[in-house]
């Protein structure tokens, strides 16, 4: 698999090609979003990039690589010296898959590099689907076959960890769980993620569904529930 690390400090640049390379992977190196924008960037299985760079930042890259139908769905990890609630939750908010703060442990990179990895790979269930297939609230429609999400009539684009938790909300309204649920059962078992970044990507749903975003209700010390 091809990696490809977007950063300006060249001594960073160094230590994730040394050591994502021990791991079997083959790594490209760019000093800028700019550069990295004139590699043939699908053809690539994953970015690391950093925030802070040049004329045109991390932020700004991946918002043209989403905008782009080619480069869309490659999975994007932010490595990056921006630490903080806000940029985390900016950095998942514009589609990265994780955000990692420096300084870095390789070890945890490399654990988290596996995940997303492991996570965007995984192919379809091949097992029959439940009996009821597509799911009705209100103006929500959510076709667990076809994974496609529709909120008064229009057409969704979901994430995968997005759709994930939706569908599970619905499945169990008016239930709440924890964080922990939810790590549990919408999250693949073996990523590392904090309990903040679950908030975030309450967040994110919320945001996504509109209207609907408030039937996602919090239970101080308990979690989350999805209301009807």
């Amino acid at each position: 698999m091809k990696i490809l690390v977007v950063d300006d400090e060249l001594d960073i640049c160094d230590i994730l090609k040394f050591n994502l390379e021990t791991e079997g992977f083959e790594v490209v190196i760019a000093h800028s979003a700019e550069e990295a924008l004139k590699l043939p960037l699908q053809d690539y299985s994953l970015i690391l990039l950093d925030v802070m760079m040049g004329e045109m930042s991390g932020f700004q890259m991946v918002r043209r690589l989403k905008s782009n139908p080619s480069t869309a769905r490659i999975p994007i990890i932010f490595v990056t010296a921006l630490d903080g609630e806000e940029y985390l939750e900016k950095g998942l908010n514009i589609g990265a898959d994780d955000y990692i703060a420096k300084p870095l442990s390789m070890r945890e990179v490399k654990a988290r590099v596996k995940a997303v990895l492991r996570r965007v790979s995984q192919p379809q269930q091949a097992a029959a689907p439940p009996y009821d297939s597509v799911i009705v609230y209100d103006g929500i429609t959510l076709d667990l076959n076809a994974k496609i999400v529709t909120c008064d009539g229009q057409k969704m684009e979901f994430t995968k960890l997005e759709f994930e938790l939706l569908s599970f909300f619905l499945q169990h309204p008016n239930k709440v769980f924890s964080r922990e649920d939810l790590l549990k059962y919408c999250w693949p078992q073996d990523v590392m993620v904090l309990d903040r970044t679950v908030d975030v990507n309450i967040t994110r749903l919320r945001k996504k569904i509109g209207r609907y975003g408030k039937q996602i209700k919090t239970r101080v010390g308990y979690g989350y529930c999805f209301e009807k």
